[in-house]
């Protein structure tokens, strides 16, 4: 599975419907209004690179009410429960 965040900034007045737009692409599992020089972030889920290309390239480039977009692939994921277990080295009842 490929993870990528899609940093996307919106004409104004079309934040709502562009994010809309986002949510219903196939391959899209999340999408977020955000502060900053950004306005949405969408989260891109997919089994293959040709299948972020395609999204990216060919479903993205169309909607209407982007002015410019910027994705990020995914190397590895961190959770809270990722990290814990990352400085638990078994110590626990070693004092």
């Amino acid at each position: 599975m490929i993870t990528a965040f899609i940093f996307v900034e919106a004409e104004r007045g079309q934040v709502t419907g562009l994010a809309q737009a986002l949510a219903d692409l196939p391959g899209i599992s999340e999408v977020y209004s955000v502060s900053g020089r950004l306005d949405l972030v969408a989260i891109a889920r997919v089994v293959e690179a040709d299948d972020l290309a395609h999204l990216v390239t060919e479903k993205l480039a169309v909607l209407t009410g982007i002015v410019r977009t910027e994705t990020l692939l995914a190397f590895r994921a961190y959770s809270r429960h990722d990290l814990d277990s990352l400085f638990d080295v078994g110590l626990t009842g070693s004092r």
